[in-house]
Protein backbone atom coordinates (compact mmCIF):
# COMPACT_ATOMS: atom_id res chain seq x y z
CA UNK A 1 0.00 0.00 0.00
CA UNK A 2 1.09 3.38 -1.31
CA UNK A 3 2.08 5.67 1.64
CA UNK A 4 -0.57 7.83 3.00
CA UNK A 5 -1.11 10.72 5.51
CA UNK A 6 -2.65 9.70 9.22
CA UNK A 7 -3.72 12.65 11.81
CA UNK A 8 -2.99 11.50 15.27
CA UNK A 9 -4.88 13.50 17.45
CA UNK A 10 -3.81 13.19 21.15
CA UNK A 11 -3.35 15.22 23.90
CA UNK A 12 -0.57 13.54 25.48
CA UNK A 13 2.68 14.38 23.66
CA UNK A 14 4.36 10.76 24.96
CA UNK A 15 1.47 8.97 23.00
CA UNK A 16 1.69 10.90 19.77
CA UNK A 17 5.43 10.40 19.57
CA UNK A 18 4.91 6.25 20.10
CA UNK A 19 1.96 6.31 17.24
CA UNK A 20 4.00 8.78 15.17
CA UNK A 21 7.50 6.40 15.10
CA UNK A 22 5.31 3.37 14.58
CA UNK A 23 2.86 4.91 11.31
CA UNK A 24 6.07 6.21 10.06
CA UNK A 25 7.72 2.79 10.45
CA UNK A 26 5.23 1.45 8.53
CA UNK A 27 5.72 4.24 5.54
CA UNK A 28 2.94 6.63 6.27
CA UNK A 29 3.15 10.38 6.09
CA UNK A 30 2.06 11.50 10.23
CA UNK A 31 0.68 15.01 11.16
CA UNK A 32 -0.16 15.82 14.74
CA UNK A 33 -2.82 17.64 16.48
CA UNK A 34 -3.13 18.16 20.56
CA UNK A 35 -7.21 18.75 20.43
CA UNK A 36 -10.19 18.06 18.42
CA UNK A 37 -9.87 22.01 17.33
CA UNK A 38 -6.26 21.80 16.11
CA UNK A 39 -7.57 18.98 14.36
CA UNK A 40 -10.07 20.34 12.01
CA UNK A 41 -8.15 22.87 11.62
CA UNK A 42 -5.60 20.58 9.50
CA UNK A 43 -8.11 18.60 8.13
CA UNK A 44 -9.73 21.54 6.45
CA UNK A 45 -6.38 23.13 5.22
CA UNK A 46 -4.81 19.58 3.45
CA UNK A 47 -5.80 15.99 2.36
CA UNK A 48 -6.00 13.48 5.49
CA UNK A 49 -6.70 9.80 4.47
CA UNK A 50 -7.04 8.65 8.17
CA UNK A 51 -7.51 10.46 11.88
CA UNK A 52 -6.45 8.49 14.92
CA UNK A 53 -8.02 10.23 17.50
CA UNK A 54 -8.57 10.10 21.43
CA UNK A 55 -11.98 10.28 22.43
CA UNK A 56 -11.29 11.68 25.59
CA UNK A 57 -9.46 15.94 25.46
CA UNK A 58 -9.97 18.89 26.81
CA UNK A 59 -11.67 21.44 24.97
CA UNK A 60 -13.41 19.46 21.20
CA UNK A 61 -12.77 15.57 22.94
CA UNK A 62 -12.93 13.07 19.95
CA UNK A 63 -16.54 12.54 19.28
CA UNK A 64 -16.98 16.42 18.86
CA UNK A 65 -14.64 16.21 16.62
CA UNK A 66 -15.69 13.66 14.81
CA UNK A 67 -19.47 15.35 14.03
CA UNK A 68 -17.73 18.26 13.15
CA UNK A 69 -15.81 15.97 10.06
CA UNK A 70 -19.58 14.48 9.26
CA UNK A 71 -21.19 17.73 9.02
CA UNK A 72 -19.03 19.28 7.21
CA UNK A 73 -19.52 16.62 5.01
CA UNK A 74 -15.74 15.21 5.44
CA UNK A 75 -15.74 11.25 5.06
CA UNK A 76 -12.13 10.80 5.99
CA UNK A 77 -12.36 7.39 7.75
CA UNK A 78 -11.79 7.69 11.27
CA UNK A 79 -10.27 5.35 14.24
CA UNK A 80 -11.00 6.47 18.15
CA UNK A 81 -8.73 5.08 20.92
CA UNK A 82 -10.98 4.72 24.54
CA UNK A 83 -10.07 3.36 27.76
CA UNK A 84 -11.74 0.36 29.07
CA UNK A 85 -14.25 2.09 31.10
CA UNK A 86 -15.68 4.06 28.14
CA UNK A 87 -17.10 1.57 25.62
CA UNK A 88 -20.67 3.10 25.80
CA UNK A 89 -18.91 6.58 24.13
CA UNK A 90 -16.78 4.41 21.24
CA UNK A 91 -20.14 2.70 20.65
CA UNK A 92 -21.98 6.33 20.31
CA UNK A 93 -18.47 7.00 17.73
CA UNK A 94 -19.10 4.17 15.59
CA UNK A 95 -22.79 5.18 15.24
CA UNK A 96 -21.69 8.86 14.52
CA UNK A 97 -19.75 6.72 11.22
CA UNK A 98 -16.51 5.91 13.03
CA UNK A 99 -14.91 2.94 11.38
CA UNK A 100 -13.39 1.33 14.50
CA UNK A 101 -12.23 1.93 17.73
CA UNK A 102 -8.86 0.61 20.01
CA UNK A 103 -9.12 0.14 23.44
CA UNK A 104 -6.49 1.44 25.72
CA UNK A 105 -3.81 0.20 26.91
CA UNK A 106 -2.76 -1.49 23.60
CA UNK A 107 -0.59 -3.44 21.39
CA UNK A 108 1.08 -1.34 18.78
CA UNK A 109 0.14 -4.61 16.08
CA UNK A 110 -3.59 -4.02 17.40
CA UNK A 111 -2.83 0.02 16.09
CA UNK A 112 -1.01 -1.06 12.82
CA UNK A 113 -3.83 -3.54 12.24
CA UNK A 114 -6.55 -1.09 12.69
CA UNK A 115 -5.21 1.46 10.49
CA UNK A 116 -4.46 -1.30 7.33
CA UNK A 117 -7.89 -2.23 7.42
CA UNK A 118 -9.34 1.50 7.67
CA UNK A 119 -7.19 2.32 4.75
CA UNK A 120 -8.35 -0.98 3.06
CA UNK A 121 -11.54 -0.34 3.74
CA UNK A 122 -11.17 3.39 2.48
CA UNK A 123 -10.10 2.14 -0.91
CA UNK A 124 -12.47 -0.47 -1.27
CA UNK A 125 -15.34 2.46 -0.54
CA UNK A 126 -13.66 4.93 -3.24
CA UNK A 127 -13.37 2.40 -5.76
CA UNK A 128 -16.89 1.41 -5.63
CA UNK A 129 -17.97 5.45 -5.43
CA UNK A 130 -16.00 5.86 -8.61
CA UNK A 131 -17.76 3.06 -10.38
CA UNK A 132 -20.47 4.37 -9.16
CA UNK A 133 -19.99 7.84 -11.07
CA UNK A 134 -18.59 5.71 -13.98
CA UNK A 135 -22.30 4.00 -14.41
CA UNK A 136 -24.18 7.78 -13.99
CA UNK A 137 -21.39 9.38 -16.46
CA UNK A 138 -21.37 6.99 -19.35
CA UNK A 139 -20.98 3.70 -20.75
CA UNK A 140 -18.10 1.49 -20.48
CA UNK A 141 -15.37 3.31 -21.35
CA UNK A 142 -17.50 6.24 -22.78
CA UNK A 143 -18.19 9.63 -21.06
CA UNK A 144 -21.45 11.09 -21.94
CA UNK A 145 -25.28 11.02 -21.60
CA UNK A 146 -25.85 13.16 -24.81
CA UNK A 147 -28.54 11.69 -27.43
CA UNK A 148 -25.66 11.64 -30.14
CA UNK A 149 -24.01 9.22 -27.53
CA UNK A 150 -26.67 7.09 -26.20
CA UNK A 151 -27.46 5.89 -30.09
CA UNK A 152 -23.88 5.38 -30.51
CA UNK A 153 -23.81 3.37 -27.47
CA UNK A 154 -27.27 1.52 -28.85
CA UNK A 155 -25.65 0.75 -32.41
CA UNK A 156 -22.26 -0.42 -31.09
CA UNK A 157 -24.51 -3.03 -28.90
CA UNK A 158 -26.46 -4.24 -32.01
CA UNK A 159 -23.41 -4.33 -34.00
CA UNK A 160 -21.06 -6.60 -31.61
CA UNK A 161 -23.74 -9.15 -31.49
CA UNK A 162 -23.37 -10.09 -35.22
CA UNK A 163 -20.26 -11.53 -37.08
CA UNK A 164 -20.57 -8.30 -39.24
CA UNK A 165 -17.52 -5.85 -40.35
CA UNK A 166 -17.87 -2.42 -39.65
CA UNK A 167 -16.87 0.95 -40.72
CA UNK A 168 -16.29 3.79 -37.95
CA UNK A 169 -15.84 7.19 -39.42
CA UNK A 170 -15.38 10.65 -36.97
CA UNK A 171 -13.33 13.33 -37.40
CA UNK A 172 -9.21 13.25 -35.54
CA UNK A 173 -10.15 12.89 -31.68
CA UNK A 174 -13.64 11.88 -31.51
CA UNK A 175 -12.69 8.28 -29.80
CA UNK A 176 -12.90 5.98 -33.33
CA UNK A 177 -10.49 3.34 -31.41
CA UNK A 178 -12.05 3.08 -28.52
CA UNK A 179 -15.61 3.03 -30.52
CA UNK A 180 -13.80 -0.38 -32.00
CA UNK A 181 -12.96 -2.02 -28.56
CA UNK A 182 -15.88 -1.83 -27.68
CA UNK A 183 -17.67 -3.55 -30.71
CA UNK A 184 -14.58 -6.66 -29.76
CA UNK A 185 -14.82 -6.40 -25.72
CA UNK A 186 -18.76 -6.81 -26.46
CA UNK A 187 -18.85 -9.26 -28.93
CA UNK A 188 -18.28 -12.63 -27.00
CA UNK A 189 -15.05 -13.66 -29.87
CA UNK A 190 -12.36 -14.96 -27.72
CA UNK A 191 -9.13 -13.48 -29.73
CA UNK A 192 -7.05 -10.75 -29.78
CA UNK A 193 -8.31 -7.09 -30.14
CA UNK A 194 -5.04 -6.25 -32.85
CA UNK A 195 -5.25 -2.71 -33.52
CA UNK A 196 -3.25 -0.99 -36.60
CA UNK A 197 -2.77 2.40 -37.81
CA UNK A 198 -2.13 2.30 -41.48
CA UNK A 199 -1.19 5.93 -41.56
CA UNK A 200 1.84 5.23 -39.18
CA UNK A 201 3.56 2.45 -40.58
CA UNK A 202 5.66 2.86 -44.09
CA UNK A 203 4.04 1.94 -47.18
CA UNK A 204 7.03 -0.89 -47.26
CA UNK A 205 6.94 -2.53 -43.71
CA UNK A 206 2.68 -2.86 -43.88
CA UNK A 207 2.33 -5.40 -45.26
CA UNK A 208 4.82 -7.70 -43.50
CA UNK A 209 3.26 -6.25 -40.19
CA UNK A 210 -0.35 -7.24 -41.80
CA UNK A 211 0.44 -10.53 -42.96
CA UNK A 212 3.53 -11.62 -41.56
CA UNK A 213 6.29 -13.00 -43.15
CA UNK A 214 8.96 -15.97 -42.76
CA UNK A 215 12.59 -16.18 -42.38
CA UNK A 216 14.62 -14.84 -45.50
CA UNK A 217 11.51 -13.36 -47.73
CA UNK A 218 13.60 -10.01 -47.47
CA UNK A 219 16.89 -8.38 -46.27
CA UNK A 220 16.86 -8.42 -42.26
CA UNK A 221 14.20 -11.34 -41.98
CA UNK A 222 15.87 -13.42 -39.90
CA UNK A 223 13.40 -15.15 -38.00
CA UNK A 224 9.75 -15.76 -39.30
CA UNK A 225 6.85 -12.93 -37.99
CA UNK A 226 3.68 -13.74 -37.23
CA UNK A 227 0.87 -10.63 -38.65
CA UNK A 228 -1.50 -8.77 -37.51
CA UNK A 229 -4.21 -10.37 -39.00
CA UNK A 230 -3.08 -14.35 -37.86
CA UNK A 231 -2.94 -12.41 -34.46
CA UNK A 232 -6.38 -11.58 -34.41
CA UNK A 233 -7.81 -14.54 -36.01
CA UNK A 234 -10.91 -15.27 -33.42
CA UNK A 235 -10.69 -11.89 -32.21
CA UNK A 236 -10.62 -8.63 -34.35
CA UNK A 237 -8.25 -6.79 -36.18
CA UNK A 238 -8.81 -2.89 -35.98
CA UNK A 239 -7.35 -0.91 -39.29
CA UNK A 240 -7.05 2.96 -38.45
CA UNK A 241 -6.87 4.86 -41.46
CA UNK A 242 -7.59 2.46 -43.86
CA UNK A 243 -7.42 4.88 -46.54
CA UNK A 244 -4.27 5.23 -46.11
CA UNK A 245 -3.30 1.73 -47.00
CA UNK A 246 -1.58 1.06 -50.53
CA UNK A 247 -3.85 -0.15 -53.12
CA UNK A 248 -1.53 -3.36 -54.37
CA UNK A 249 -2.19 -4.25 -49.73
CA UNK A 250 -6.03 -3.24 -50.31
CA UNK A 251 -5.82 -6.09 -53.31
CA UNK A 252 -4.72 -8.70 -50.77
CA UNK A 253 -7.36 -7.56 -47.62
CA UNK A 254 -9.53 -8.16 -50.14
CA UNK A 255 -8.38 -11.88 -51.11
CA UNK A 256 -8.29 -12.39 -47.12
CA UNK A 257 -11.99 -11.20 -46.82
CA UNK A 258 -12.82 -13.81 -49.80
CA UNK A 259 -10.77 -16.37 -48.91
CA UNK A 260 -10.70 -16.46 -44.93
CA UNK A 261 -7.02 -17.14 -44.47
CA UNK A 262 -3.55 -15.27 -45.30
CA UNK A 263 -0.20 -15.90 -46.93
CA UNK A 264 3.06 -14.73 -45.11
CA UNK A 265 5.96 -13.10 -47.03
CA UNK A 266 7.96 -15.81 -48.44
CA UNK A 267 5.69 -18.34 -47.49
CA UNK A 268 4.55 -21.02 -50.24
CA UNK A 269 1.90 -22.02 -47.96
CA UNK A 270 -1.60 -19.90 -46.66
CA UNK A 271 -2.51 -19.61 -43.13
CA UNK A 272 -6.64 -19.71 -42.51
CA UNK A 273 -7.87 -17.13 -40.46
CA UNK A 274 -11.26 -16.72 -38.54
CA UNK A 275 -11.15 -12.11 -38.58
CA UNK A 276 -13.81 -9.46 -38.02
CA UNK A 277 -12.49 -6.24 -39.36
CA UNK A 278 -13.23 -2.79 -37.44
CA UNK A 279 -12.01 -0.04 -40.44
CA UNK A 280 -11.83 3.53 -39.38
CA UNK A 281 -11.26 6.73 -41.47
CA UNK A 282 -11.10 10.57 -40.32
CA UNK A 283 -11.69 11.58 -44.20
CA UNK A 284 -14.69 12.00 -46.42
CA UNK A 285 -15.71 8.12 -46.91
CA UNK A 286 -17.42 8.74 -50.30
CA UNK A 287 -15.06 10.96 -51.67
CA UNK A 288 -11.99 8.79 -50.47
CA UNK A 289 -14.02 5.88 -53.01
CA UNK A 290 -14.47 8.46 -55.77
CA UNK A 291 -10.91 9.43 -55.36
CA UNK A 292 -9.45 5.87 -55.40
CA UNK A 293 -7.82 6.31 -52.41
CA UNK A 294 -10.00 3.05 -51.07
CA UNK A 295 -11.25 0.46 -53.60
CA UNK A 296 -14.83 0.28 -53.85
CA UNK A 297 -14.65 -3.54 -53.79
CA UNK A 298 -13.27 -3.47 -50.17
CA UNK A 299 -15.23 -0.29 -49.70
CA UNK A 300 -18.43 -2.89 -49.67
CA UNK A 301 -17.13 -5.41 -48.17
CA UNK A 302 -15.85 -3.59 -45.14
CA UNK A 303 -19.01 -0.90 -44.96
CA UNK A 304 -21.29 -3.75 -43.69
CA UNK A 305 -22.60 -1.36 -40.41
CA UNK A 306 -21.36 2.19 -40.83
CA UNK A 307 -20.92 3.89 -37.35
CA UNK A 308 -20.89 7.67 -37.48
CA UNK A 309 -18.98 8.73 -34.02
CA UNK A 310 -20.27 12.40 -33.23
CA UNK A 311 -17.53 15.21 -32.59
CA UNK A 312 -17.49 17.46 -29.72
CA UNK A 313 -19.53 20.27 -31.10
CA UNK A 314 -21.88 18.27 -31.83
CA UNK A 315 -22.30 17.04 -28.27
CA UNK A 316 -21.79 20.06 -26.34
CA UNK A 317 -23.87 18.81 -23.22
CA UNK A 318 -21.43 16.47 -22.69
CA UNK A 319 -18.24 18.96 -22.43
CA UNK A 320 -19.14 19.75 -18.82
CA UNK A 321 -19.11 16.01 -17.96
CA UNK A 322 -15.45 15.27 -19.95
CA UNK A 323 -14.24 17.99 -18.89
CA UNK A 324 -14.48 16.78 -14.71
CA UNK A 325 -13.44 13.39 -16.06
CA UNK A 326 -10.18 14.47 -17.37
CA UNK A 327 -9.62 17.03 -14.27
CA UNK A 328 -10.56 13.89 -11.94
CA UNK A 329 -8.10 11.80 -14.33
CA UNK A 330 -5.26 13.71 -14.27
CA UNK A 331 -5.27 15.64 -10.97
CA UNK A 332 -5.27 11.63 -9.58
CA UNK A 333 -2.14 10.42 -11.59
CA UNK A 334 -0.06 13.77 -10.00
CA UNK A 335 -1.70 13.14 -6.64
CA UNK A 336 -3.37 15.98 -6.19
CA UNK A 337 -6.99 17.61 -5.57
CA UNK A 338 -9.08 17.15 -7.47
CA UNK A 339 -9.74 21.25 -8.96
CA UNK A 340 -13.42 22.54 -9.62
CA UNK A 341 -14.00 24.53 -12.75
CA UNK A 342 -14.58 28.07 -12.56
CA UNK A 343 -18.04 29.11 -14.75
CA UNK A 344 -16.43 31.30 -17.06
CA UNK A 345 -13.74 28.09 -18.10
CA UNK A 346 -17.02 26.57 -18.41
CA UNK A 347 -18.54 28.81 -20.86
CA UNK A 348 -15.56 28.83 -22.88
CA UNK A 349 -15.41 25.12 -22.95
CA UNK A 350 -18.79 24.81 -24.59
CA UNK A 351 -18.75 27.98 -26.55
CA UNK A 352 -15.20 26.58 -28.38
CA UNK A 353 -15.62 24.63 -32.14
CA UNK A 354 -13.35 21.48 -30.98
CA UNK A 355 -11.08 21.16 -34.06
CA UNK A 356 -9.50 18.45 -32.35
CA UNK A 357 -12.32 16.78 -30.54
CA UNK A 358 -12.75 15.00 -26.97
CA UNK A 359 -8.34 14.41 -27.19
CA UNK A 360 -8.06 18.52 -27.28
CA UNK A 361 -10.33 18.56 -24.83
CA UNK A 362 -7.89 15.94 -22.51
CA UNK A 363 -5.13 17.96 -23.65
CA UNK A 364 -6.32 21.05 -22.45
CA UNK A 365 -7.90 20.05 -19.15
CA UNK A 366 -4.34 17.84 -18.00
CA UNK A 367 -2.44 21.16 -18.76
CA UNK A 368 -4.78 23.14 -16.56
CA UNK A 369 -4.14 20.46 -13.68
CA UNK A 370 -0.59 20.94 -14.12
CA UNK A 371 -0.61 24.64 -14.15
CA UNK A 372 -3.55 25.22 -11.40
CA UNK A 373 -2.00 25.58 -7.77
CA UNK A 374 -5.44 26.18 -6.17
CA UNK A 375 -8.63 24.52 -6.02
CA UNK A 376 -10.11 25.94 -9.39
CA UNK A 377 -9.61 25.96 -12.81
CA UNK A 378 -9.59 29.43 -14.42
CA UNK A 379 -8.99 31.30 -17.58
CA UNK A 380 -5.63 31.75 -16.47
CA UNK A 381 -5.15 27.82 -16.89
CA UNK A 382 -6.61 27.47 -20.26
CA UNK A 383 -4.70 27.87 -23.98
CA UNK A 384 -4.40 31.45 -25.02
CA UNK A 385 -6.79 30.57 -28.21
CA UNK A 386 -8.80 29.44 -26.66
CA UNK A 387 -9.66 32.15 -23.96
CA UNK A 388 -9.84 35.01 -26.75
CA UNK A 389 -11.25 32.67 -29.58
CA UNK A 390 -13.04 34.53 -32.04
CA UNK A 391 -17.04 34.31 -31.80
CA UNK A 392 -18.49 30.89 -33.71
CA UNK A 393 -19.34 31.36 -37.53
CA UNK A 394 -22.89 31.23 -37.68
CA UNK A 395 -24.50 29.31 -40.42
CA UNK A 396 -26.79 30.82 -42.70
CA UNK A 397 -30.27 31.02 -40.72
CA UNK A 398 -32.95 28.44 -42.06
CA UNK A 399 -36.45 29.74 -42.28
CA UNK A 400 -39.34 29.29 -44.26
CA UNK A 401 -40.47 29.25 -48.07
CA UNK A 402 -42.25 33.06 -48.62
CA UNK A 403 -46.41 31.55 -48.05
CA UNK A 404 -46.91 34.09 -50.71
CA UNK A 405 -44.75 32.52 -53.40
CA UNK A 406 -45.67 28.81 -55.12
CA UNK A 407 -47.99 26.79 -53.70
CA UNK A 408 -46.71 24.07 -55.06
CA UNK A 409 -45.89 21.40 -52.65
CA UNK A 410 -43.10 19.33 -54.38
CA UNK A 411 -41.19 23.20 -55.27
CA UNK A 412 -41.51 24.42 -51.35
CA UNK A 413 -40.31 20.94 -49.96
CA UNK A 414 -36.98 20.95 -52.07
CA UNK A 415 -36.22 24.62 -51.47
CA UNK A 416 -36.51 23.80 -47.79
CA UNK A 417 -34.31 20.73 -48.11
CA UNK A 418 -31.69 23.17 -49.82
CA UNK A 419 -31.74 25.67 -47.36
CA UNK A 420 -30.81 23.37 -44.77
CA UNK A 421 -28.53 20.72 -46.86
CA UNK A 422 -26.65 24.41 -47.08
CA UNK A 423 -27.12 25.30 -43.44
CA UNK A 424 -25.50 21.84 -42.27
CA UNK A 425 -22.74 22.11 -44.71
CA UNK A 426 -22.15 25.88 -43.43
CA UNK A 427 -22.42 24.16 -39.33
CA UNK A 428 -20.14 21.77 -40.38
CA UNK A 429 -17.44 23.44 -42.10
CA UNK A 430 -18.52 21.37 -45.25
CA UNK A 431 -18.06 18.01 -43.18
CA UNK A 432 -19.84 15.77 -45.64
CA UNK A 433 -20.19 13.50 -42.50
CA UNK A 434 -20.95 15.40 -40.13
CA UNK A 435 -23.61 17.58 -42.24
CA UNK A 436 -25.35 14.64 -42.84
CA UNK A 437 -25.46 13.40 -38.94
CA UNK A 438 -26.50 16.88 -38.12
CA UNK A 439 -29.37 16.50 -41.21
CA UNK A 440 -30.23 12.99 -39.78
CA UNK A 441 -29.65 11.38 -42.81
CA UNK A 442 -27.21 8.85 -44.34
CA UNK A 443 -24.03 10.63 -45.80
CA UNK A 444 -25.02 8.67 -49.72
CA UNK A 445 -28.10 10.10 -49.24
CA UNK A 446 -26.46 14.15 -48.78
CA UNK A 447 -24.31 13.37 -51.92
CA UNK A 448 -27.43 12.22 -53.76
CA UNK A 449 -29.49 15.12 -52.74
CA UNK A 450 -26.10 17.60 -53.57
CA UNK A 451 -25.99 16.19 -56.89
CA UNK A 452 -29.69 16.87 -57.17
CA UNK A 453 -30.42 19.89 -56.18
CA UNK A 454 -27.07 21.13 -57.76
CA UNK A 455 -25.49 22.27 -54.34
CA UNK A 456 -22.02 23.31 -54.58
CA UNK A 457 -19.52 21.40 -52.43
Amino acid sequence: MSAKRILIVDNEAKMRRILELSLKAMGHIVSEAADGAAALSIVEKQAVDLVLTDLRMPGMDGIALLAALRERGMDVPVIVMTAYGTIETAVEAMKLGAVDYIIRPFEMETVEMAVTRALAMQAVQRENSFLREEVSRGWGAFVGTSVAMQSLYELIRQVASTRSNAFIVGDTGTGKELVARAIHEASGRTGLFVPINCAAIPAELLESELFGHVKGAFTGAVRDRVGKCELASTGTIFLDEITEMPANLQVKLLRVLQEGCIERLGANGTVPVDLRIVSATNRDLQQAVESGALRRDLYFRLNVVRIDVPGLRDRRGDIALLANHFLRKHALELGRAVPSLDSHVLQRLEAYEWPGNVRELENIMERAVVLCRGEEITLAHLPVELVHQPPSRSAPPVTLVDNEGSLNLKAQVEELECRLIKSALARSANNKAAAARLLGISERTLWYKLKTYKVES
